[in-house]
């Protein structure tokens, strides 16, 4: 068994982690000490495709670029050093094509967790690897990433708490939460590159950046002129405000702080705040339909984030009922698959407006997993997740080039085998 040690860097505590092989032919092991706390950094769910991907010598590793201009427009990490950004130049057909790819890695809701957030790259380009393994959609090999490979491709670091949105500070904490300028200046930074002429343009991002994907869709749109081709892709960002098995809004009481802390509310799009309240207007489901870009959801209907920090997390489980379920869907009784086929119902229902339009695509599959693009094993393999024997980079690709339409929405589990399942286990 391969063993990879992670530091997962949230509230305070340390969650160490193992990463196993193939079970059963499609389920990865994740060993955790599972703490009393609610959420988790989403960065144990992304860490195996990264980490099994930087053991192949033949995997392209790309150094990380400072945003030397960012300083003075205040666009800082939480701790004040400069944001920060992996690109690998595009060539041949794709030299004038750019992807942009925002990092995930979960938020913090208030002083204590955000300070714990600081100290770690998440919140600090001083902690951040020096280089990264570009795998899946960032791969350069078009044999793992058919359409994409030989574009410009750039992976932007995330080191502020709040899915690259929110200006604000405090002085006293000496926290900056400089989201929205960052987004900004790593804009500014990437159309003086070149990507001011590009031909073909997509953003894209994983869970906290791909909630993020979908907050800036419009205005990456409005950064080109109207010969350029700009779409959006949002993977494992549909986080629902869903009720939690204990019948609270965990999730909606964390965001609630992450908004409220982070001076979020006046950077959110104006066409949700004009109705309702700056929190519910963090979550995708109220914004996605009304998003004028085309925009991709690539989302799995029982999202493990999802199921162990907003449905049943342990706070929400103080008898432990949920427990070997939470760690593994095999475990899981009628009654709770039950539960979940209901938030399956709910993520569909909170996609059916969005679904109806042309331009936008989807791909809905019934694994219990997080974030898929990047891990080249889900992206594109001999053995990746299907909906109808087409692989996610296939629909991806086959949206973004107007090939087809691509609406894919698997049937419910179990009735998917190419499912590429996260199993956790106690350590």
């Amino acid at each position: 068994m391969a063993m990879v040690k992670v530091s997962v860097l949230w509230i305070g505590i340390l969650i160490g982690l193992v990463f196993g092989n193939w079970v059963d032919g499609f389920e990865e092991i994740l060993s955790f000490n599972e703490t009393a706390m609610s959420f988790l950094d989403t960065e144990h769910m992304e860490a195996y495709g990264a980490s099994k991907a930087a053991s192949d010598s033949d995997v392209l590793m790309v150094g990380l670029t400072l945003i030397q201009s960012a300083g003075a427009k205040g666009a800082v990490c939480m701790d004040g050093t400069l944001p920060g950004y992996h690109w690998h130049r595009g060539y041949g057909s794709g030299a004038n094509s750019w992807l942009i790819q925002l990092e995930g890695g979960g938020w913090c809701n208030n002083i204590r967790t955000c300070l714990y957030r600081k100290k770690s790259r998440r919140g600090s380009s001083a902690y951040m690897e020096k280089e990264i393994a570009f795998t899946g959609i960032l791969s350069n090999k078009a044999e793992y990433n058919p359409d994409f490979y030989n574009w410009n491709r750039i992976k932007l670091r995330y080191c502020d708490g709040a899915s690259f949105s929110g200006d604000s500070e405090n002085q006293a904490a000496q926290l900056q939460f400089r989201g929205q300028r960052i987004w900004l200046a790593a804009m500014e930074e990437f159309m003086s590159k070149g990507m001011r002429s590009a031909k073909q343009a997509l953003l894209s991002g994983c869970s906290a950046g791909g909630l993020a994907s979908i907050l800036h869709c419009d205005e990456f749109r409005s950064l080109f002129s109207g010969n350029t081709k700009v779409k959006c892709l949002s993977d494992a960002g549909m986080f629902l405000d869903a009720v939690d098995v204990s019948g609270g809004r965990t999730l909606r009481k964390f965001f609630d702080g992450v908004v409220g802390s982070q001076g979020v509310k006046n950077t959110l799009p104006r066409f949700c705040t004009n109705h309702l309240d700056p929190t519910s207007c963090f979550f995708p489901q109220n914004l996605v339909a009304n998003i004028q870009t085309p925009l991709f959801i690539l989302n799995t209907a029982y999202d493990s984030w999802q199921i162990q920090s907003s449905l049943a997390p342990t706070s929400a489980d103080p008898s432990g009922y949920w427990h070997d379920c939470r760690l593994n869907h095999a475990t899981c009784s009628p009654a709770q698959i039950q539960f979940l086929q209901g938030f399956r119902n709910e993520m569909l229902n909170a996609i059916n407006r969005f679904s109806l339009s042309k331009q936008n695509g989807l791909f809905i599959n019934s694994c219990f997993a997080h974030c898929q693009s990047e891990r080249q094993d889900t992206w594109f393999a001999d053995n990746s997740p299907v909906i109808g024997n087409k692989a996610i980079a296939q629909a991806v690709g086959d949206w973004y080039f107007d090939r087809t339409s691509v609406k894919a929405i698997d049937c419910p589990y179990p009735c998917d085998k190419s499912c590429h399942h996260l199993v956790f286990r106690q350590a």
